[in-house]
């Protein structure tokens, strides 16, 4: 069976690094089906297990979404179907078990503070034949699954798991004698026999715990923050507490053990978005700032001590820093053997000689590969979306200022093989706020740039990744001066000719949803058409749904009104409120499951945009999250967008 057969992609190919073939699928003459854009990816993650012999895989396999387990001659040793399933992440423990990590959006009985929330599931797959079982699914006194997973530790030959998880108090079987208040308590599973045991208690105040764990398992530091006067302490394995200190919004944590096992590190975010990592000896003493002129985009801990070897440094394109000098070589040679690209360091075996890595940008639609460091070769295993190289629009970075003389970054993709001139346009912004778009293959936008589009996607202020002072300037700034970054890019596309700005539509999900919203009803006359996907129409509404939701949480409060802006001024940048104003056509899509933007915010929507006499469709996605983490709704989305748009913003035939 080939690989092609197995994964729905390339057949496994060996190749020296740096000569890279891509491998995807031609539509002799005609655009890719929106299928293979809107679709989960053909590999959506991968595991390398400690030897880097075995290799598990979630993805498609002869069109069917699965687990799958190579071994080193890449025959499979498991294929098991996960349908529909939200998988979140996998695992390995030791050679022979795989964990995944799953999440369902559950409906919570009265007296919760919200009506609906995400429950985790860790499943242990055996790869000896044995059943597979989930973490706490027999134990009684445990409810809500999984909540927390704090690594896994290996000890005297065998694996264990750390896991948090809700206890009930007293006797669950009584109707009266038991309560769940307070966080979670952290448990030790022994990932052979299903055995658990206390670790760590709850914490019982208002506001959370976090552990971070030694290599023999045992709790080395614990942070205890309490939201009602913001402050934090950090205790080690006896008790005694090393480090304190305040942050009124909640934006504190455990980053995990330093670059040795006696310290600790602390994330600390402060009001005007700086980010600062500390340093503390586990035995007392005085912390020290580290990386201080450094963005850490994503820090890397070994997998079985906990102790801090490396981090991805923020920028368009990855770059990474480990401290082991033979690590960053092993690194850095992977990243240079394939020129052109972007890298994405995935995974690697215990002793760092064979990698997973994932490439895209150029002509690749996300390639996924295995490296063996002492050979020199580079698998290719598979790729997440089947297009051509042919078929991937052209991507850059593209650069304007602001009315107001700011400097801004965005994402421009073209259309492939069309002359970027005077092109019809979506302006896509991204969610968040606080994220960004980076100049690799994103699905929405190849998808739009295949019928002709041009895709600018602004990282506009309040993004991440351009500095404190950048983000933070976003505070208070919602259907304002980022709602004017947005536009402005679209203006500095138009005066160099590439768009035509009589022919854009604008179209967001979450706050790019609001601010597709805010592009048709607090401004006028920019867009033809707008679409928002799972984004906010009254924003007092969702200010008020986080805080009752987080039960009234002083935190909570503070950090909604620092983003925000005070509630007395959240009417005048709700589009709901101007919905008599709207100058263009309205596709509201939702998911009816979505538990971060509510379903009832593009309903309401729908509602007052009739009520004004205003064009106006509403889609329902059944089953559906915040996330889109199905396929068939994914496509479902896609599809009535593209729709929407060709009929209110057509662009010129492909070919």
């Amino acid at each position: 069976m080939t690989m092609r057969r197995l994964l729905g992609i390339c057949a496994a190919v060996v190749l020296s690094l740096g000569n890279i073939v891509p491998c995807a699928i031609a539509y002799a003459g005609s655009p890719p089906p929106l299928a293979a854009y809107g679709q989960l990816p053909g590999v959506e993650m991968m595991a390398l297990s400690p030897s880097g012999e075995r290799l598990a895989i979630v993805g498609l396999a002869e069109n069917v979404r699965r687990l799958v387990v190579l071994d080193a001659n890449k025959k499979p040793l498991l294929a098991i179907p996960v349908g529909d399933a939200k998988v979140r992440g996998i695992y390995w423990a030791g050679e022979d078990r795989v964990l995944i990590m799953k999440s369902e959006t559950t409906k919570l009985d009265a007296g919760f503070s919200t009506d609906m929330t995400e429950l985790f599931t860790m499943v242990v797959v055996p790869l000896n034949g044995d059943k597979l079982w989930s973490v706490f699914a027999n134990d009684e006194k445990i409810t809500g699954g999984v909540r927390g997973f704090y690594g896994i530790r290996q000890r005297d030959g065998r694996f264990y798991g750390y896991f948090g998880g809700l206890t009930y108090k007293g006797d669950f079987r009584s109707p009266v004698g038991y309560l769940t208040s307070g966080g979670p308590v952290l448990y030790e599973v022994d990932l052979q026999n299903r055995q658990s045991r206390m670790v760590a208690p709850r914490f019982e105040n208002n506001g959370f715990r976090q552990w971070v764990l030694g290599k023999d398992g045992k709790v080395a530091a614990t942070l205890d923050y309490i939201s009602t006067n913001g402050t934090w302490t950090i205790r080690n394995a006896d008790g005694t507490k090393i480090q304190e200190g305040a942050n009124p919004l909640g934006d504190v944590g455990l980053v995990g053990l330093g670059t040795t096992v006696e310290t600790v590190i602390l994330s600390d975010e402060r009001e005007n978005g700086e980010v600062r990592w500390f340093e503390t000896p586990l035995g007392g003493g005085a912390s020290k700032e580290i990386l201080a002129d450094v963005y850490v985009h994503k820090y890397f801990t070994d997998t079985y001590t906990g102790r801090l070897i490396g981090y991805q440094q923020e920028g368009d394109t990855p770059a990474y820093t480990f401290s082991d000098p033979r690590q960053q070589k092993i690194v850095s040679a992977a990243m240079k053997a394939f020129p052109g690209l972007i890298v994405h360091l995935i995974d690697w075996s215990e002793n760092f000689d064979r990698l997973v890595v994932m490439t895209e940008g150029a002509d690749d639609p996300q390639t996924w590969w295995k490296i063996d460091i002492a050979n020199g070769k580079a698998e290719e295993i598979g790729f997440s979306y089947p297009i051509d190289h042919a078929d991937v629009g052209p991507v850059q970075v593209f650069k304007y200022n602001a009315g107001d003389g700011t400097a801004i970054e965005g994402v421009l993709t073209l259309p492939p093989g069309r002359d970027p001139k005077n092109l019809p346009v979506v302006v896509l912004p991204h969610g968040g706020p606080a994220a960004r778009d980076y100049p690799g293959f994103d699905w929405w936008a190849q998808a739009f740039a295949s019928r002709g589009y041009a895709v600018l996607q602004p990282n506009f202020r309040g993004s991440t990744g351009y500095g404190a002072a950048f983000q933070h300037a976003g505070n208070g700034q919602w259907g304002r001066i980022m709602q004017s970054d947005i536009s402005d890019g679209l203006a500095a596309l138009a005066k160099q000719g590439i768009v035509d700005p009589k022919r854009a539509c604008i179209m967001g999900a979450s706050y790019g949803g609001f601010a597709a919203l805010a592009g048709v009803t607090l401004q006028h006359g920019i867009y033809r058409c707008a679409v928002s996907v799972a984004g906010v129409s009254d924003v007092a509404r969702l200010a008020s749904t986080n805080i009752v939701g987080s039960n009234y949480d002083k935190a909570m409060r503070h950090a909604v009104e620092q983003e925000l802006g005070a509630r007395r001024d959240l009417r005048a940048i709700s589009p709901i409120n101007f919905a008599t104003g709207a100058d263009a056509p309205i596709l509201l899509i939702h998911g009816k499951d979505d538990i971060v933007v509510p379903y009832d915010q593009s309903n309401d929507m729908a509602v007052a945009l009739q009520r004004a006499g205003k064009p106006v469709e509403l889609v329902t996605l059944t089953d559906e999250d915040h996330w889109l983490s199905r396929s068939t709704t994914r496509q479902e989305m896609l599809e009535a967008a593209m729709r929407f748009m060709e009929q209110h913003n057509p662009a010129d035939p492909v070919r």
